[in-house]
C-alpha cells in the first residue's frame, strides 16, 4: 500500500471515530434529558398525589357529615312522628274529657229545677254563669 491509501484509511477512521463520538454524545444528552423529564413528571405526580389525597379526605369527611345529617334527620323524623302520635292521643283524650264534661253539664241541667226544659245546655249554662241574680 502506498502512503496515500494509508492516509485515506486513517482519515476515514478518524471521521468514523468523530461521527461515533458525536452520536454517542447526542445519545447521552437525549438520555439525560429524558431522565430529567421523567423526574419532573414524577415530582409533579407526587405533588398532585398529595392534593388528591386531600381531596379524598375532604370527600370522606363530607360523606361522614352527610351520614350524620341523615341520621339526625331520621331521628328528628322519628321524634316528630312520636310527638304527632302523642298529640293525637292527647287530642283524643281531650275530646273524650270534653264529651264527659258536656255529659255532666247536661245531667246537671236535667236535674236542676231552675233550668228551663227545651233550652240548649249551652244557653242554660250561659244564663247560670251570669250570676246569682236570676235565683
Amino acid at each position: 500500500m502506498d502512503n496515500t491509501t494509508v492516509m485515506w484509511i486513517i482519515v476515514v477512521l478518524v471521521v468514523l471515530i468523530a461521527v461515533a463520538a458525536i452520536v454517542w454524545v447526542a445519545m447521552n444528552k437525549r438520555t439525560e434529558r429524558r431522565r430529567t423529564e421523567a423526574e419532573q413528571i414524577r415530582t409533579d405526580a407526587a405533588d398532585r398525589t398529595l392534593k388528591v389525597g386531600e381531596q379524598e379526605a375532604l370527600a370522606e369527611e363530607t360523606a361522614a357529615k352527610a351520614k350524620v345529617a341523615a341520621a339526625e334527620a331520621e331521628a328528628k323524623a322519628a321524634e316528630a312522628a312520636r310527638l304527632e302520635s302523642r298529640a293525637q292521643a292527647r287530642g283524643s283524650d281531650a275530646a273524650a274529657s270534653r264529651s264527659e264534661v258536656n255529659d255532666d253539664l247536661q245531667r246537671a241541667d236535667a236535674i236542676d229545677p231552675d233550668t228551663q226544659t227545651g233550652e240548649s245546655p249551652d244557653a242554660s249554662r250561659a244564663g247560670h254563669r251570669e250570676g246569682p241574680t236570676d235565683r
